[in-house]
């Protein structure tokens, strides 16, 4: 069977065509009231000041160049000069039954498809993950699902924390209290990476050894690397646990840690220095990058490199080797004058050339109920383990999880927002549980329709009479589009703010419009719509990483 594929939606197909009669943007917006249509435009009034005339009379002018017969009804000018459009019903019917049987739900495919790389979650070897993960977990997944829903190769890089001075300490610890470190869980090896520290404070001649072994670490000597090697893979199977707890499409062939970039690091500093990007200044090479007070430092004075130079190689590869057309860092918002040097320098480089994108998408923190920074009552970071069992004790873990992402992607990326699980998981107003009760109660009456034998077999929508199907069925149209703008602009609370619309809708459509107590024609079209409403709600929830449930 041919796959078919809706060309666009019904609001971007209608704006196209007000704008080529009017010549400038129509910014159509959702009528106030319904006697008003479904959409107005008020270009007539923008065209009149540039034109000098009566705003009526542009927009009469604008009318007869303006070709929707085939879209709407008759079009109506309102008022001082504003432009109502009413959809036609069967357009709308037929968008419907058009979107159910296309397998991307009206998603349309990225004209020039891209190689992203997203750079998430990105934790550290020897320590569990903490609150502070949350956020570039549940992003970096979303602009993952989205990205790659519109039809471009996502490749995610978990860019792991594993090398480091600190590997000197936890490593000669190892060694002075005889453990192995592959018997360890990720719990112990953090509560020894905490006695290596202390040690490291109170003893000179236990500071001084761990110093060497860094020197042993980064020379490649055996017995360091073995064990090194063992922090490793003890630290991804934790983290490894908490990743398929937060059903991230990540794993294993995703892991890019700084330890792979370590052998580039002299490479990178050396092409600086020959391209003349990069000098000398006090005994350190450093790149002074215009509107920076401070030069980025390449390479030390004693020699040594720090995670700008790790982070100047990863951009390198994954340009060069990765061949990435755009590349989508989901960091802290603190580290956005760190990466907008990092893209500062790459550029004069030639290392991020002008048709590659480049961006650090900053978040903000997750706070407790005080506003403050959330933590434990000793004032640590609180573990993302410990964070999802206070929430999975409120409700059951799909639930949960739901609560837990939506109330993070439908704030602005780059605000704060409280943690207050009570709240989250409530299923009425606007929380990830509400949406997901809104899938189970279509998915209960289409369970009912079959089990009473009157669930249609076509997927055409053949009346929609009543405003609240017309008005369910604009909803509907609207998926598309606004799942390609978040592949735009990455914003996902705009999904967000469209599912808890679609939601509503579908709410006011279910309250007014029976679907199993009405017969023959009415029935089947309201199920058709049932069946659309739930589709579309369980791509949405499943682009915000959200399991859509069948019972609540």
């Amino acid at each position: 069977m041919e796959e078919l594929l809706i060309v666009s939606s019904l609001p971007s197909q209608l704006s196209a065509r007000v704008r080529a009669a009017a010549g400038v943007d129509p910014e159509l917006r959702a009528a106030t009231r319904p006697e008003f249509g479904h959409f107005q435009s008020n270009v007539a009034l923008r065209l009149a000041k540039t034109e000098g005339k009566p705003p009526r009379q542009v927009a009469a002018e604008v009318l007869a160049r303006l070709e929707v017969d085939d879209l709407c009804e008759p079009v109506e000018i309102a008022g001082p000069g504003f432009l109502n459009f009413r959809l036609r019903s069967s357009v709308l019917a037929a968008y419907v039954g058009e979107q159910l049987a296309d397998p991307r739900l009206g998603v349309e495919q990225a004209e020039h498809p891209q190689k992203v790389v997203i750079d998430y979650p990105s934790p550290n070897v020897a320590k569990q993950m903490h609150v502070g993960h949350l956020r570039t977990s549940i992003i970096g997944d979303c602009f993952n699902r989205v990205l790659t829903a519109v039809g471009h190769d996502v490749l995610p890089q978990n860019h792991l924390g594993d090398w480091g001075t600190q590997f000197g300490q936890l490593v000669e610890q190892i060694l002075v209290e005889r453990v192995d470190a592959s018997a360890l869980t990720l719990d112990e090896v953090e509560d020894l990476y905490k006695r290596a520290a202390g040690h490291f404070k109170t003893d000179p001649d236990f500071a001084d050894r761990a110093r060497l072994r860094v020197v042993s670490l980064q020379s490649g000597d055996e017995e360091t690397l073995r064990i090194w090697r063992q922090l490793v893979e003890v630290s991804l199977a934790g983290h490894n646990v908490t990743y398929a707890r937060l059903g991230l499409k990540i794993n294993d062939e995703h892991l890019a840690g700084e330890s792979i970039y370590n052998a580039e690091l002299a490479t990178v500093a050396t092409e600086l220095k020959d391209r003349g990007v990069a000098i000398m200044d006090a005994g350190a090479l450093c790149v002074f990058v215009p509107g920076f007070n401070a030069p980025m430092i390449i390479r030390k004075r004693d020699g040594g490199f720090g995670y700008d130079a790790t982070d100047l190689a990863a951009l390198r590869h994954r340009v060069r080797d990765l061949h990435a057309d755009r590349l989508i860092y989901v960091v802290d918002v603190r580290q956005g004058d760190h990466f907008a040097q990092v893209f500062a320098v790459s550029r004069m480089a030639g290392w991020l050339p002008d048709d590659v994108e480049a961006q650090h998408v900053g978040y903000g923190m997750v706070l407790g109920s005080d506003g403050k920074p959330y933590k434990t009552r000793d004032g640590k970071a609180m573990h993302l383990s410990t964070l999802l069992d206070m929430a999975e004790e409120v409700a059951a873990p799909p639930i949960a999880l739901a609560a837990i992402k939506y109330a993070d992607l439908s704030n602005g990326l780059n605000k704060d927002y409280v943690f207050d699980v009570d709240r989250m998981v409530q299923t009425t107003g606007n929380t990830g549980p509400y949406l997901q009760y809104a899938h189970a109660r279509m998915s209960q009456v289409l369970a009912r329709a079959a089990a009473e034998g009157v669930m249609p077999a076509s997927a055409e929508v053949t009346v929609l009479d009543a405003p609240e199907e017309q008005a369910l069925a604009l909803a509907l149209s609207g998926y598309g589009e606004v799942v390609a703008d978040v592949a735009a602009t990455l914003q996902p609370h705009r999904l967000c703010t469209y599912l808890y619309d679609l939601a509503g809708t579908l709410s006011v459509f279910y309250e007014r419009c029976p679907v199993l107590r009405s017969e023959g024609a009415v029935r089947d079209s309201r199920l058709v719509l049932c069946r659309a409403a739930r589709s579309v709600l369980a791509a949405g929830l499943d682009l915000l990483g959200i399991e859509a449930l069948d019972r609540m």
